[in-house]
């Protein structure tokens, strides 16, 4: 029968080992101190500096929703006229969202041509996946036509 070893003393802490302490707790504070800052920073934006990134995200929720239905095959007017009204009242916001280019006769003549797509879809909703997908393309050529155009 052999006795347990002794125990040993503790050894002290080697001089690497407080850096690496030192270092994670500096970096713990600095990404604290980070976050408060740009918290700071944001908290001074205003609504007028959100509003067009808003304007585009909800563009972006309604067709997505359009998109989803017709992946789901449920393209009854019923559900996606809700979502071309919500295009076409978004399309309203683009000149106040975006008032540098409110004079712009490009912005100006891609936004005329995005609400009168969204007023066609309107007038005539379509009543099959097929009608809704080419309606949600001429939609999307609307779009990418502006942004191609403007935003370089």
């Amino acid at each position: 029968m052999s006795l347990p070893d002794p125990p040993r003393p503790a050894t002290p802490a080697t001089s690497g080992a407080r850096y690496a302490v030192i270092f994670v707790l500096g970096l713990v504070v600095g990404l604290f101190a980070l976050l408060v800052i740009l918290r700071a920073v944001d908290s001074r934006r205003t609504w007028q500096d959100r509003y067009p990134l808003a304007v585009m995200h909800l563009a972006d929720a309604h067709m997505a929703q359009l998109e989803h239905a017709i992946t789901m095959q449920q393209c009854a007017p019923d559900t996606s006229l809700p979502h071309l009204r919500a295009l076409h009242a978004v399309s309203q916001d683009l000149e106040p969202a975006f008032p540098d280019w409110r004079d712009h006769r490009g912005f100006a003549a891609h936004a005329d041509a995005l609400r009168q797509t969204l007023d066609t879809a309107m007038a005539d909703v379509p009543a099959t996946c097929a009608g809704l997908t080419s309606t949600v393309r001429a939609i999307q050529d609307d779009c990418r036509a502006c942004h191609r155009d403007i935003r370089r």
